[in-house]
């Protein structure tokens, strides 16, 4: 649908955008082995810092702070080459890293710290609301709608919010808010079935919400999106504590003016190895994913400026085709298949995602040792399986977790979550079997 024109969606003068983009992502490894998880591929198109960033600039939000730290010359490269800065626009995309100042001698301690950490930068957006974000998060959301709510309710702090079911729930923060959508309590990853229970949403409360299993008992779960007045935040970060979410968070609430800001669309975030796998296979259906279809406020990612794939005898059922690739496979179901692709004949995969590569050869100089060719062999057989960018995988190889592994480590070989991971730069020998 296109926009509602009578909304006022120009934020740019009152609202700065800070992307956390710093977590090392210890449990996406192997995917984060050589690269911060904001900068990990997606959908065989994008990359994860795309999606907070796509979705600022939809709401004409022009001004932005991304606050990196681990692995983090990747995902500057991509956002520097994607997002090129005009002096005749407002557009202003600032990469914060940790430095050494006369206040501060050390490295980030949580998200609270890095932002504290650079108050200085900070303090020079004439704003009178900042918008943080994640690095690592998959939505489609309207942040005028958002920021209108926070201004309404007039509060120092909104969190922007939505129903989980136990299992997520006790990994995140829980909410607890009145019938004036003020916070009343809020709890970090609770363990405990009877401080769960508290916490649990009445069925009513899921009306108008896309929930996969409405049966099952839900929680409303802080998304780690927190709408912030300028002298709250940097009030707030005068207190102990180096993380929002455990340490900040409770404090705010407890000083009142707090708000939640109920979503009503798709959220994922990716934490795990499973996450990520079923995020990108659930593009091929389009049902409970990413919007990466919508015209008006599209997903913006590195232009790559290149020709449509070749695909030349190749079943294809259920799967989404890179630009550049050139197949010749036999067979690819239910897979997302990314940019510059080669996948030679008689290979048949199934329920994979294979990432792309940004480039066809391997360069002559490059920061890690690559394979000559980056390439799926003939003859091969993958399935649920992630392969990484600039891989080489042999002819007549093999990779369907033979054993039915859970967790397995080999040599540039991983397996997580029943998945098999082939990472960056691991060449594939002939014949191999997992």
């Amino acid at each position: 649908m296109p926009p509602d024109v009578s909304k006022n969606r120009d934020l740019s003068g009152s609202v700065a955008t800070i992307i956390l983009a710093g977590g090392q992502g210890t449990r996406l490894f192997p995917l984060t082995q050589h690269r911060c998880k904001p900068a990990v591929s997606f959908g065989g198109h994008y990359r994860l810092i795309d999606i907070p960033i796509s979705n600022a600039l939809n709401a004409q939000i022009h001004r932005i702070f991304v606050i990196s730290q681990y692995l983090a010359s990747s995902l500057h490269e991509h956002i520097v080459e994607t997002y090129p800065l005009d002096p005749f626009r407002a557009l202003k995309i600032q990469l914060l890293s940790p430095e050494e100042t006369p206040e501060h001698k050390t490295w980030y301690k949580g998200t609270a710290d890095a932002v504290r950490q650079n108050l200085l930068h900070l303090e020079s957006a004439p704003v009178d609301y900042f918008l943080i974000l994640s690095g690592d998060q998959l939505y489609n959301m309207d942040f005028t709608d958002l920021i209108t709510f926070a201004k309404q309710q007039d509060a120092d702090l909104t969190i922007a919010s939505i129903p989980v079911e136990q299992q997520e729930a006790k990994r995140m923060g829980l909410l607890k808010v009145n019938a004036s959508h003020q916070i009343e309590e809020f709890y970090e990853k609770p363990s405990d079935p009877t401080l769960l229970s508290r916490f649990s949403l009445s069925q009513g409360a899921l009306n108008g919400h896309d929930i996969l299993h409405p049966e099952k008992t839900h929680y409303l779960a802080s998304m780690g999106i927190y709408v912030f007045k300028r002298a709250a935040l940097f009030q707030l970060l005068e207190e102990k504590g180096d993380d929002f979410g455990k340490d900040l968070i409770p404090i705010q609430i407890k000083k009142g003016k707090a708000a939640a800001y109920v979503y009503k669309g798709y959220w994922e975030d990716i934490g795990t190895v499973a996450s990520y796998y079923q995020a990108n296979l659930a593009l091929i259906d389009q049902n409970h994913c990413l919007n990466t279809y919508d015209e008006f406020n599209p997903i913006f990612t590195h232009p790559h400026h290149l020709p449509s794939p070749m695909i030349k005898g190749t079943l294809i059922e259920r799967a989404l085709i890179g630009q550049g690739s050139v197949i010749a496979a036999q067979e690819i179901k239910n897979s997302v298949v990314g940019i510059r692709v080669n996948i030679k004949k008689g290979t048949v995969i199934h329920d994979s995602v294979i990432m792309g590569n940004l480039y066809y050869d391997a360069p002559h100089h490059h920061h890690l040792p690559l394979p000559k060719e980056f390439s799926i062999g003939k003859n091969c057989r993958i399935q649920k399986a992630i392969i990484d960018e600039h891989t080489c995988i042999g002819n007549n190889v093999q990779l369907t977790n033979v054993k039915k592994l859970k967790n397995w480590d080999g040599d540039g070989i991983y397996i997580r979550d029943g998945i098999i991971i082939v990472t960056t730069g691991t060449k594939v020998p002939d014949g191999f079997i997992l």
